[in-house]
This record gives structure tokens, C-alpha cells and sequence, in this order.
């Protein structure tokens, strides 16, 4: 049975719309660089996936689910078809969509991410995230002291910290920890079989380890249209790193495939 339900999302620009999924751990922020520079010509549609952001929270959290979920949220605003652009997680969550409901991607960009399932390399996050006091947290900086304790980067405990939410209560995550942690394997587990023959980029961060050439049978079993970039000197966060050659690649792909 479906638990979709309609995600927290914001619209900026006019014109083909274009939908903007970020990864785990993260929000409609993410790419919003990107969306910037697409609203001025695109109908740009960031979202929360389910359990992140400001979007519902649930006990199910798996890419039929997600594809669903952003389903509703077209129907609700109104959108037949789009451009559907996901980094990682929303890069899974953008070929599960082409996959189920082909005939509504005008196009795919998937940003270092195969269609395939990865070891649970974030488990130890969920678990420094799950152990933080929130109680002894009065400030940020508090949280971070704790996080470090688990977490060398600081700018990926800057990243986690976004999710955290203050009120008059205190500080409460927005992420639901629990059904992340519960629902990791499915998270990150391939995406649906099937087939998309309308156009789908990869984009690979040049020093990033999420694609790989032993990956390119699944790929070529899902998608027949594809091509592929490689951004040098990128990891996984190559949206970020080198936004500009991101957001010059993305938008080429998206003009090159949209209607006339």
C-alpha cells in the first residue's frame, strides 16, 4: 500500500519546470545554486524528500515510496512533466521516478550515484547523529563539540547541523533518525528494474568512488540514452565544489533536451 503524501517544496522561475532532489542528510537547499541560475529561464521545483527538511514524516521510507511521493507533489502543483535533477540519494530517487513514470521525465540528470545498491557507508553518521544529547545542547557550538567527538570534517558537521531545529523547547532534529536508521538498507539499495529510454545524464565527481565502471550494466540495463560527465578534482559533493561546471553541464543537458 502507498504512503505518498505531498513534500514541502518552494518554486522559483517561470517556464518547463525542473525539479531539484537533494541527497541524504540534507534539504531543498542543497542545490538551490543551481536552481538559482535555472529559474531564470525554467520553472525550478525544490523539495524535502519525506523524513528530511520540512516534509512529513513516516515509518516507510524506500524509493517506490519516494517516486510516489514526488508524483503527488506534481499532481498537487499541477505538473504533468519535467526535468527531474538529483544528487545521490535524490539522484535514486529521480531514476526510480523515470522508471515508474517514464512518460513524465522529460529528462534525467543523476549526480554520482548509480542505480545500484552501496555498502552502508553513513551508518556511522546515523549513529553519532542518534547519540547526540540534545538535552546538554544550548547552542550550536555545544552540538558541534559533541559531533566532533565522532565526526573529524567540520564542514560535514556543518552540513548535519543544518537539520537542527530550535524552539522554545530547545533543539530538536528535523531529520527523523529513526526511520532513517531503520530504513538504511532500503535507502541505500538499488533502484527498481525497468527501463527509461528518454535522456539521462550521469555526472561523476572525478575523485568520487559512487561511480564506477563495474556499475555500467545496471546502468545500461535500466537506461538506453544516457550519457555521461566527469567533473575532475570533485568528490561526491561536486555540486558544490565546482558549482559553476556543475551548473554549466546541468543546464546544458536540460536546454538540450527540453521542448520547443
Amino acid at each position: 500500500m502507498s504512503t505518498a503524501q505531498i513534500l514541502n517544496y518552494e518554486v522559483i522561475g517561470h517556464g518547463q519546470p525542473v525539479v531539484l532532489l537533494h541527497g541524504l542528510f540534507g534539504d531543498l537547499d542543497n542545490l538551490k545554486g543551481l536552481g538559482r541560475d535555472l529559474s531564470e529561464d525554467y520553472q525550478v521545483i525544490l523539495v524535502d524528500a519525506r523524513n528530511h527538511g520540512d516534509s512529513f514524516h513516516s515509518d516507510h521510507m524506500n524509493y517506490r515510496d519516494m517516486a510516489q511521493d514526488l508524483a503527488a507533489t506534481l499532481d498537487n502543483i499541477g505538473i504533468e512533466q519535467a526535468h527531474i535533477v538529483g544528487h545521490s540519494m535524490g539522484g535514486k530517487i529521480a531514476m526510480e521516478f523515470a522508471l515508474t513514470y517514464p512518460e513524465r521525465a522529460l529528462s534525467v540528470i543523476a549526480a554520482d550515484i548509480a542505480p545500484v545498491a552501496y555498502d552502508p557507508k553513513h551508518r556511522h553518521i546515523l549513529d553519532a547523529l542518534q547519540q547526540l544529547d540534545l538535552s546538554q545542547v544550548k547552542t550550536r557550538t555545544d552540538a558541534d563539540k559533541q559531533l566532533a567527538k565522532f565526526i573529524e570534517s567540520k564542514g560535514v558537521r556543518q552540513f548535519l547541523l543544518k537539520n537542527l531545529r530550535r524552539d522554545d523547547n530547545g533543539y530538536s532534529w528535523r531529520l527523523n533518525l529513526d526511520t532513517l536508521s531503520q530504513c538504511y538498507g532500503e535507502i541505500s539499495g538499488a533502484v527498481r528494474t525497468g527501463r527509461y529510454d528518454g535522456p539521462i545524464l550521469f555526472i561523476k565527481g572525478g575523485d568520487s568512488n559512487y561511480l564506477q565502471s563495474e556499475h555500467e550494466s545496471a546502468i545500461r540495463e535500466r537506461f538506453s540514452n544516457l550519457d555521461m560527465k566527469i567533473i575532475e578534482g570533485t568528490g561526491h559533493w561536486l555540486h558544490a565544489e565546482k558549482p559553476r561546471v556543475f551548473n554549466r553541464l546541468a543546464r546544458s543537458f536540460v536546454e538540450n533536451h527540453s521542448r520547443t
